[in-house]
């Protein structure tokens, strides 16, 4: 592989380079000069694996470098390195995560070779063919295709489990919509519900997840299984008064008792008619049904969300939990979050659970529930029996 380091000062090229060496890195280029670092990488970009970013350097900055990676379609490892603060290097690592660049870490100077040796580590660990395949298009639905989704069936369920932090149990399973597509294969609600809501189908969309989610439900129950049911409803659902009668109907077909859905809000678009919504909301409370703010901290949601409406749930999004026992921001926003909702009387699901690490750190702070992949990736419905007794063996 070729690594390449960019940094205005030779010593820290130097220091890096006998660091990687002595990790058995090969094929190491250093550049102090930040332009022609740029014409290196334009002309061999496919052969860089893995690359070195200082921020800080006169005339092309490590800003602008990430900027011009994104724009070639750099899809190696990239490690970004800077004297300044660390909240300055975390705004730089999410940035170049929202220009979808594969961000290993962001480390402060000086670098030692322990942190190269977890640098390392981690770019072994990204999934075969990352680094070398191109990245496709990403295809979008209107709404003529969701409505013959709709209508047609294609629209289905995955369920990730959530379990107590206390005791390992499940509790509750959050049921995610999928777009079972014909000819496109398995395709995520970001490519499609945007334009549902825009298209005025989130009614219809809302529920065909919910019957299929409290259906998955009535075949665990036959076995025994009684979990938490939780599914997401758009801002546009709340406006429409009939969504507490559609929500009674499906859980009498399915005899589901009401106490054992859980539906999640997520603001993804400022509230448009607070009564309306408030309306809604107090009404399902008051039939058992209990309501969870998805995602805190992101999107339009707010402390003034938590003042106003009856939530008995609060989700902390994954971007605060994943990382946070090695984040001081993230996990300052995490442990104020869990101890708000304590405060309220909320139960906190901590969602982005990934690893070890943020077990560890989302159970010491107080969290009441896991969701994320160091418990288990969405699955389909029907392999949640079989989930569930390996995860009991290891528990």
């Amino acid at each position: 592989m070729t690594t390449l380091i960019v940094d205005d000062d030779p010593f820290v090229i130097k220091l890096l380079t006998r660091q990687l060496a002595s990790l058995g890195v090969t094929g190491i280029e250093g550049h102090a000069d930040s332009s022609a670092a740029l014409a290196a990488i334009a002309d061999n970009l496919a052969a860089i694996t893995l690359l070195f970013c200082d921020l800080q350097m006169p005339g092309v900055d490590g800003i602008e470098i990430v900027r011009h990676l994104a724009s070639l379609g750099y899809r190696g490892g990239l490690v970004l390195i800077s004297g300044e603060d660390a909240r300055i290097l975390n705004s730089a690592s999410e940035l170049a995560r929202v220009l979808k660049l594969n961000v290993l870490t962001a480390l402060q100077k000086p670098v030692t070779v322990a942190h190269l040796g977890d640098v390392l580590t981690k770019l072994a660990a990204m999934p075969t063919g990352t680094l070398a395949a191109p990245r496709a298009a990403r295809r979008t639905y209107n709404g003529d295709e969701i409505t013959q989704a709709l209508t047609r069936g294609e629209i289905i369920v995955y369920a990730q489990p959530q379990v107590s932090f206390a005791d390992r149990h499940l509790v509750g399973v959050e049921m995610l919509a999928r777009w079972q597509h014909p000819q496109d294969g398995l395709v995520f609600p970001d490519q499609f519900i945007a334009e549902a809501e825009a298209a005025g189908l989130m009614d219809a969309f809302t529920q065909s997840v919910l019957r299929a989610s409290l259906r998955s439900a009535a075949a665990w129950a036959s076995l025994g299984l009684h979990p938490q049911i939780s599914v997401n409803i758009s801002m546009d659902n709340l406006i429409s008064t009939g969504l507490v009668a559609m929500v009674e109907a499906e859980l009498n077909q399915t005899g589901i008792p009401a106490s054992q859905l859980t539906l999640e809000v997520t603001e993804s678009r400022v509230m448009q008619n607070e009564a309306a919504a408030l309306d809604v909301l107090l009404r399902l409370r008051l039939k058992r049904i209990g309501l969870s703010i998805d995602d805190f901290g992101t999107g339009h949601s707010s402390l003034a969300q938590l003042r106003d409406l009856p939530f008995s749930e609060l989700k902390i999004d994954r971007g605060f939990v994943h990382g946070a026992a090695h984040d001081l921001a993230r996990g300052s926003i995490c442990s104020a979050s869990m101890r708000l909702a304590r405060e309220l009387g909320l139960s906190v699901v901590a969602e982005g659970v990934e690893d070890q690490p943020d077990w560890d750190y989302a159970r010491i702070a107080g969290c009441d529930i896991a969701q994320g992949y160091f418990v288990a990736r969405p699955m389909p419905p029907e392999k949640l029996p079989a989930w569930l007794t390996d995860w009991n063996a290891q528990r």
